[in-house]
């Protein structure tokens, strides 16, 4: 089991001595980049370590003369007392203080970056590329896409980013024990990463956005082939863009967009009126047909397939859920099969090929108020969790659910957790390690969770001084992120193992923990 130091990143300092915020600027690092028109301004990556010297102190450091006695000063003695550690942070147990504010302890992190945005982006998806899978290498890249909530719905965006040199986390004073000592110092030289972005004009704000699967291996589409990106708007329309041209034109110096592929959608679902909504999640099945299901805040959710030509909607929708529809997951393992979860606290499993399009299964009291999200276990194919708005995390074991119609009771969770003192906002298993997974909440934390952890009593000394009034640490609470404010969504890289990426209303950040 991990120590409390280990699981818990944010110690807290003064305000005072907090670094000052970076001002925006467009496809750059650390401030560094030509200053922009504002309305092109995207994002940038902030430099928790950039010094700032000021000229007056400067002079002043100049100016000063040091008076030397004739008489020879004795040694001034070393003391072999060490500094004093950083308090560390535990929601739910501690308060920060008037003056204080939280600091990361970059010890904990084998990588760690934050990209500020021009404009919030609540909802993003990571895009494979064809840099390999199970990626140990740094520095590292990463592609995501991403819809904006702007303050006008003209000033909507759909955006590609692509970050290039995330480079090993600095830690000050720590030396890397290592057999190549001359690797690991290139590696851990903790450099500016780079920010870039192509964007494409979005009507209203996005909601959610979901890429099409590509499987473990499968190679990025051709240029010349599509790759689809599903956007849920505001307006109660779904809109499928091909963002193949965006990442080509990252990839290519000097190539530009291809504005007939990219400007407009390729296909907008329309079936759902105006009744804006979130649940959204696409499935690959084995004749190659790409399907979308998309849900909304009257229930309803409906099925779109590709076909030769493009794309088509089932007018008839699926119902059983009597309220909001708030998010969708396909089963990993039966390709017509796929779950729900809704405002009503219930989760439901369904069959596309069942008739009356009414869910076959389900938990009819997931939780206690609504359910915001799911995921379903690509490794386990039995195992979903479910993150609740009382703050609840539950796991269930699918073989034990109830089908429609019977009299038995739900079943009860293999696994539940009261951490977070919010509603969840984001869940999502690790794509190979079918213990783990992220989770996040309103309550501003990002945590990382093992199941596979147990209670060791030989190691729990450090926390037995927990206060009467204070939460329990759950043995299977790997890690708490911290540092954003209102975390709406995370997500594993499939490519590079451990690596998290999360969106907040004040920007994105990218890291990877000792822990997983």
């Amino acid at each position: 089991m991990l120590t409390i130091c280990q699981l818990l990143d944010m110690p807290k300092r003064a305000a005072a001595d907090a670094p000052p915020g970076p001002g925006k600027v467009s496809r750059s690092v650390s401030g560094k980049a030509p200053e922009r028109p504002a309305e092109d301004e995207m994002g940038e990556f902030e430099d928790a370590w950039e010094d700032e010297i000021d000229d007056s102190d400067q002079d002043e450091a100049q100016g000063d003369v040091m008076e030397v006695d004739d008489e020879v000063m004795p040694p001034i003695e070393e003391s072999d007392e060490k500094p004093r550690a950083p308090n560390v942070f535990i929601p739910g147990l501690h308060t920060l203080g008037k003056d204080e504010v939280l600091e990361p302890d970059d010890s904990v992190y084998i990588m760690r970056h934050t990209m500020n945005t021009n404009w919030p982006c609540l909802s993003f998806d990571v895009l494979r590329d064809d840099e390999g899978d199970q990626r140990q290498r740094f520095p590292a890249s990463a592609c995501i896409v991403a819809g904006t909530q702007a303050d006008t719905p003209s000033n909507n965006k759909l955006t590609v980013f692509k970050m290039t040199q995330l480079h090993k986390t600095q830690k000050d004073g720590e030396s890397d024990d290592s057999d190549n000592d001359d690797e690991d110092d290139e590696d851990n030289l903790d450099e500016d990463a780079v920010l870039d972005y192509r964007s494409v004009p979005h009507s209203g704000g996005v909601n959610r956005v979901r890429a099409q699967p590509l499987s473990p291996g499968q190679p990025l589409p051709a240029p010349s082939r599509p790759y689809y990106v599903a956007s849920w708007a505001e307006t109660g329309k779904v809109h499928i863009w091909d963002v193949r041209p965006l990442i080509y034109a990252l990839d290519t110096p000097g190539g530009g967009v291809d504005k007939e592929r990219t400007e407009k959608p390729r296909y907008t679902v329309d079936t759902h009126g105006r009744a804006e909504g979130f649940a959204m999640d696409w499935a690959a099945s084995d004749t190659g047909a790409l399907r979308l299901l998309t849900g909304d805040i009257h229930s309803k959710i409906y099925l779109t397939t590709s076909t030769p030509t493009g794309f088509t909607t089932q007018k008839t929708p699926f119902t059983s859920h009597t309220s909001s529809v708030e998010d969708i997951q396909w089963s990993p393992s039966e390709a017509t099969v796929f779950a729900s979860c809704s405002s009503d606290q219930s989760v439901r499993m369904w069959d596309v090929r069942s008739k009356g399009r009414q869910n076959v299964a389900g938990i009819e009291k997931a939780h206690s108020s609504d359910v915001n999200v799911i995921s379903w276990n690509r490794s386990t194919a039995y195992l979903l969790i479910s993150g609740g708005d009382e703050g609840g995390i539950k796991v269930w074991d699918l073989r034990n659910v109830k089908k429609r119609g019977t009299t038995a009771p739900d079943p009860t969770p293999v696994a539940s957790f009261t951490w977070h003192r919010a509603p969840i906002t984001s869940v999502e298993w690790h794509p190979t390690e079918d213990s783990i997974f992220a989770a996040s909440g309103a309550d501003d934390q990002v945590t990382l969770w093992d199941l596979a952890v147990e209670q060791d009593d030989e190691e729990t000394g450090a926390m037995d001084d927990t206060p009467e009034s204070g939460q329990d640490i759950p043995p299977q609470l790997l890690f708490v992120h911290q540092g954003q404010k209102d975390v709406k969504e995370v997500h594993w890289h499939p490519q590079i193992p451990g690596t998290v990426i999360s969106t907040a209303r004040d920007g994105f950040n990218v890291f990877k923990t000792i822990s997983v």
